[in-house]
């Protein structure tokens, strides 16, 4: 692909943009930077604050633990971590320095019962506005869509700031316009120098929180289970740990960031850790492991941009059939098979819900990466799901725009009973 081209740049300010650090999981840290932000326009403490969430937000908020908080969990947990030690231009590492210190008065900011949660029943899947107050004095502060994207800055009566949403009300990526065979193309021949810093921050951090997960006890240890009752002589079984255990750290308050990938960091470790695994196994050069990282993150974010960040469909499996699409690549599979790789996979795991961020996201993402393996094996041997084998179309492009047709408006009604059920006492 000709480096000076739109489509070279393109994916160049993809990755960059896309691939971002994150501590802990990335809804609830979306929440304590919109807190931070709100805090820095009011210019005092708050005296208290309103939290107005769209239902997937709070389903991804629910179950886990924010980290560098002593182990709190929650929406009010979230704003209030924000509120006392967040540092907006942070972004997504917006709590990443918090002191003991720090931590009591969270706890303490806490008690005095300062943060009120409401529904944002806006039709907007992934909406969240902080509202602040001091005395007379107000800030508030939107973000749409995405977890760092400020759309409406307001402060007593005065719009600071404002942008069109420019959305749809799914929350797709909507200015993304991707293929998999530019992707494929964009991979082999880019200058890795153009990518190599986030690239190599991605293999840096998690790869670190993947081990920290395996060496410590996190969530429900699914990556030490997996090791302790398979063969781990076997890269497939090492693979899969691993990616589990990454995933049972951050969901739990490990206070190692993550590389995300589609806003989340569960989707980064599983496009990227499996490939890390392999690449160790198989002697990789250096240049075949980046340019296999590249290809795995960017077909993870092509399956992902017509879904949106949040949706009823898990999105382990567009990031597992990424991994296997990038370890295809390492073993020097050609185009074909590759592409086989990812209609394969969509064909066998496109029903596994989300039901919000917890623990057991650990295990969808096992279960995703072995139908990677599965759907490599068959490709390898020319075997293949087909044309009106269910929500198989004839083309990649086609199944991906089936499968995401699925997961963002066929699974609509799905996701609010998933939430109905969730907060059901």
């Amino acid at each position: 692909m000709d480096r000076n081209s739109k489509a070279y740049n393109k994916y160049v300010d993809i990755l960059k943009s896309e691939l971002m650090p994150a501590m802990g999981c990335t809804e609830p840290i979306a929440i304590s930077y919109v807190a931070a932000k709100a805090k820095e326009v009011l210019g005092a403490m708050p005296e208290e604050a309103i939290v107005l969430a769209s239902g997937n937000i709070i389903k991804n908020v629910k179950s886990v633990i924010v980290p560098n908080t002593g182990g709190l969990k929650g929406i009010e947990a979230s704003a209030a971590a924000g509120i006392i030690a967040g540092v907006p231009d942070k972004l997504l590492e917006v709590i990443s320095s918090v002191s003991e210190d720090q931590k009591e008065q969270i706890n303490a900011y806490l008690k005095e019962n300062r943060i009120q949660v409401e529904f944002n029943d806006s039709g907007i899947v992934f909406d969240l506005i902080v509202t602040v107050k001091a005395g007379d004095n107000y800030a508030s502060v939107r973000i749409i869509n995405e977890h760092t994207n400020v759309v409406r800055i307001e402060k007593d009566g005065k719009v600071l700031f404002e942008k069109p949403l420019n959305c749809d009300d799914g929350g797709g990526h909507t200015e993304y316009t991707m293929s998999v065979e530019e992707i494929l193309d964009f991979a082999k021949t880019c200058n890795l120098d153009d990518v190599r810093e986030v690239i190599k921050r991605q293999i840096e951090y998690n790869d670190a929180i993947a081990e920290d997960g395996l060496k410590n006890s996190w969530g429900a240890n699914v990556g030490s289970v997996i090791l302790n009752h398979y063969d781990n002589s076997d890269v497939r079984i090492r693979a899969k740990a691993k990616a589990a255990a990454g995933s049972d750290a951050r969901m739990s308050g490990c206070e190692l960031p993550v590389v995300i990938n589609s806003g989340s960091g569960n989707q980064g470790i599983t496009v990227s850790v499996p490939v890390l695994e392999f690449a160790k196994e198989l002697n990789s050069t250096e240049e075949e492991l980046y340019r296999a990282l590249v290809l795995s993150n960017l077909l993870g974010l092509h399956q992902k941009a017509g879904i949106g960040r949040l949706s009823a469909y898990c999105g382990a499996v567009s990031a597992g059939c990424a991994a296997g699409a990038g370890i295809a690549y390492l073993q020097h599979e050609d185009d074909r098979t590759i592409k086989h790789v990812i209609v394969n996979c969509l064909a066998i795991t496109s029903g596994i819900i989300c039901d919000g961020a917890k623990p057991s996201c650990a295990a969808k993402i096992a279960s995703s990466i072995d139908a990677a393996f599965l759907a490599l094996d068959m490709a390898k041997e020319n075997q293949q799901f087909r044309d009106g084998e269910g929500i198989v179309k004839k083309g990649i492009e086609n199944t991906i725009t089936s499968v995401s047709k699925l997961g963002k408006d066929g699974m609509r009604e799905t996701d609010k009973e998933i939430l109905k059920i969730m907060i059901e006492n």
